[in-house]
């Protein structure tokens, strides 16, 4: 007997509850709108942006003269030419609004002779990198957006809900059906429009820095319900994740800010820098760019002057003591717990999955190609073309969020209620309550074998061999994975979840290793080992697309900056 579901109607449903979702709620509910903010964590404690440690970049100007042209301009060169400008152009121009939004909400950014301090990040012309402290920016943000969300009326919120599917009527986004983790029941959730922030889909590396429930979610819900995809092979590693030794209760990614303030230098086993053989010379500064370093480092392991595991050494013994202690206070006392002197010895740090450049193609209202449909944060594809500018992730969560709760409630405004069901919704709601199959997979066993997969052959050096191994590998576990969900469907079924998490992971992954091995060619975060050129042929975006049961991936030319409105 198929269980009835919950049901519940919304003007506006959030999926994803980090930055750019909170925003995105903020801003609809502002206007009018009453919003949904669901999430499966606990709302605005997932995702990426608590975990963020550094700094956003923005043209403030407060310190030194900029705007937000130079922004851009930087922003367009990271992209290796494959940004869309649309994109990158609101991202740049609209950034300083929603920071001093956030400063006047209690962020509390850094402040030096009465201004807002901002710091010089690698590929930028100046410094215009705004932080809480160097170690505490995302944690700050996230409580900050959570204290507005509280306070914002007609922003209503729910916890424990894992999105299995949008609803759609008459080719219409009109909702999407969830799994309540608690019950194991069905929720169908009714709404004018929908907004996907769900971030990015680092998880599918064995090495990443972000949360459990960043699997790619997002892309496989927009991808089943007919939304395109863009960018998917470019996915940015962060060179100096901490690696060895032992690190406990502390970040993997939080070298950079003690790069950033005192040049830690990059060895190799012999103990000797590297970098400059690799086209960039540092000479004391921090100036590398993150697929530049990635691609250093992996080559240097791969020549046999790696670290013990499998990495490069990250020192700072030039560094006298009171300097460390005066940039970061007690974060060396933490150190120290760990068995850390950075006095007497360096740390071993490697390439970690830290952020996706691709995600669901939208226009610069968030809109995505399908009727009530919006995507906002880093769910979004093509603002940041082949490579990410550093810190323009949390800039691009505030600014995405804000226009897709605009666009979002705009839409609101003029649609109609309509109770009729979803053309989807029976369907969805027998799978997310189905018995037990009678065939009993390990799931979490998947889940690791698609993350090694992932990582050895989808990862930041790639190959001919290795991606069609990889691509082989997925086929065959997708097979295996069938199209009855594991577990009983009772409450907090991990099975029944893990099945969930696969069905969506193994989807992307697919995306991300077909958009690899049609790119014959080396730009930006796409390190092919078997075409180290940048060729001028692939100066072109690839869109996939869900097509008669399997992905499609296409060429389409990036847009020029005279299609971008003044």
């Amino acid at each position: 007997m198929t269980v009835e579901p919950v049901r519940t109607e919304t003007d506006v449903l959030i999926i994803g509850s980090g930055a750019a979702g909170m925003y995105a709620a903020i801003e609809a509910a502002n206007t009018g709108a009453r919003v949904l903010l669901a999430d499966r964590s606990l709302i605005g404690r997932g995702g990426a942006t608590v975990m963020a440690q550094m700094t956003v970049a923005v043209a403030l100007g407060a310190e030194t003269p900029d705007d937000w042209q130079h922004h851009y301009k930087d922003t367009l060169t990271a992209g290796r030419g494959l940004s869309n400008p649309a994109l990158a152009r609101l991202l740049c121009k609209e950034g300083p609004d929603c920071i001093r939004a956030m400063d006047e909400w209690g962020v509390g950014w850094a402040r030096k002779d009465g201004h807002i301090t901002q710091a010089m990040a690698p590929g930028h012309d100046r410094p215009r990198c705004v932080y809480v402290d160097f170690l505490n920016t995302g944690p700050a943000v996230s409580k900050t957006l959570r204290t507005k969300v509280n306070k914002t009326a007609g922003i209503h919120k729910a916890g424990d809900l894992q999105i299995v599917d949008l609803l759609k009527r008459d080719g219409k986004i009109v909702g999407a059906a969830a799994l309540h983790l608690g019950t194991g029941k069905p929720v169908i959730i009714s709404a004018k429009a929908t907004i996907i922030a769900t971030g990015g889909l680092t998880r599918l590396y064995r090495r990443n820095s972000a949360s459990s429930n960043m699997g790619g979610d997002g892309y496989a819900l927009a991808l089943r319900a007919g939304a395109s995809l863009v960018d998917m092979e470019f996915v940015q590693f962060f060179p100096i994740g901490h690696l060895a030794p032992r690190l406990i209760g502390m970040d993997p990614i939080m070298w950079d800010p003690f790069r950033y303030k005192l040049g830690g230098k990059l060895l190799n086993s012999n103990m000797e820098e590297f970098t400059q053989n690799y086209g960039v010379n540092e000479q004391g500064k921090y100036i590398i760019t993150r697929d530049a370093a990635s691609y250093a480092i992996l080559k240097e392991v791969e020549a046999g002057r790696g670290t013990p595991h499998g990495g490069a050494y990250l020192s700072f013994q030039h560094v006298p003591e009171a300097a460390l202690r005066e940039a970061f206070g007690p974060v060396i006392d933490r150190l120290a717990d760990n068995g850390i002197d950075l006095t007497k010895m360096p740390v071993e740090v490697a390439p970690i999955a830290h952020y996706h450049m691709g995600g669901i193609a939208v226009d610069a209202d968030m809109q995505a190609g399908l009727p009530g449909l919006f995507a906002a944060g880093e769910a979004v594809g093509g603002a940041n073309g082949a490579n990410r500018l550093s810190g323009n992730a949390i800039t691009e969560a505030f600014v995405f969020g804000r226009r897709a709760g605009r666009s979002a409630a705009a839409l609101v405004k003029r649609t109609e209620t309509n109770a009729a069901p979803a053309d989807n919704e029976r369907a969805l709601i027998e799978m997310i309550g189905a018995p037990a199959p009678q065939r009993v997979l390990n799931t979490a066993a998947m889940v690791e074998k698609l993350q090694a997969t992932m990582q050895n052959d989808v990862g930041a050096l790639r190959d001919d061999a290795k991606l069609k191994r990889a691509l082989a590998t997925i086929d065959s576990m997708t097979a295996d994975l069938g199209d009855v969900p594991q577990g009983d469907g009772q409450g907090f079924d991990m099975r029944r979840i893990d099945w969930l998490d696969l069905r969506n992971m193994l989807l992307v992954a697919k995306a991300v290793t077909l958009a690899a091995l049609a790119r014959t060619e080396t730009r930006g975060a796409q390190h092919r080992e078997d075409y180290p050129e940048t060729s001028q042929d692939w100066a072109c975006n690839q869109v996939i697309d869900w097509r008669g049961g399997d992905l499609a991936v296409t060429r389409k030319a990036v847009p020029t900056a005279t299609d971008v409105a003044a």
